[in-house]
């Protein structure tokens, strides 16, 4: 979403170790090539806690976006999965929500998925999922990180995101983690 006016990168994380969840994301917002705010919540708690959803793309196209699933998570129980394919059909087949340009990770404690308007519903195989400009330097870094270490998902999550903001310059070490 580089160029123009629009609303520039970010990174989001999520990773999974011995039962728990952690998912982190950086503060920045950029606009074309000038940051315009550091400390961005992109991460939340919904379900009372029970689920975890990050967003990246154009900030208020997120945030609607992020609310539909609050609303199709309530309508079905808090069943993530059902939630997640009723918000990606929806968002596939609705004139209006086709235009909005942004993704979303959401997660509970046993499952995450990747969702965006091109209908994608990605589980990975692996519990580590990135979005943004900076995920392939931190869903790197995650998996190093598990793979040699013994560090728990929420220090993972942490340090992964940190390596990529030395890297990705729409990344910033402003981070917000929830952990379920």
């Amino acid at each position: 979403m580089a160029g123009g006016s629009a609303i520039t990168g970010t990174t989001v994380l999520t990773v999974r170790r011995d039962g728990r969840t952690a998912m982190a994301g950086d503060g920045q917002v950029s606009l074309d090539r000038t940051i315009v705010k550091q400390g961005a919540r992109k991460v939340r708690t919904l379900a009372s806690g029970r689920v975890l959803a990050g967003f990246a793309g154009g900030a208020a196209d997120a945030v609607a976006l992020l609310e539909r699933f609050e609303e199709k998570l309530a309508a079905h129980q808090g069943q993530i999965e059902r939630a997640a394919v009723e918000l990606v059909r929806e968002w596939r087949t609705d004139r209006a929500l086709r235009r909005l340009e942004a993704m979303l990770v959401v997660a509970d404690a046993s499952r995450t998925f990747l969702l965006s308007g091109t209908g994608d519903l990605i589980e990975p195989d692996d519990g580590v999922l990135g979005i943004g400009s900076g995920s392939v330097a931190a869903m790197g870094a995650a998996r190093a990180l598990l793979a040699h270490t013994d560090l728990p998902a929420r220090a993972v999550a942490e340090e992964a995101l940190r390596i990529a903001a030395g890297i990705d310059v729409y990344t910033n070490d402003r981070l917000v983690v929830e952990e379920i």
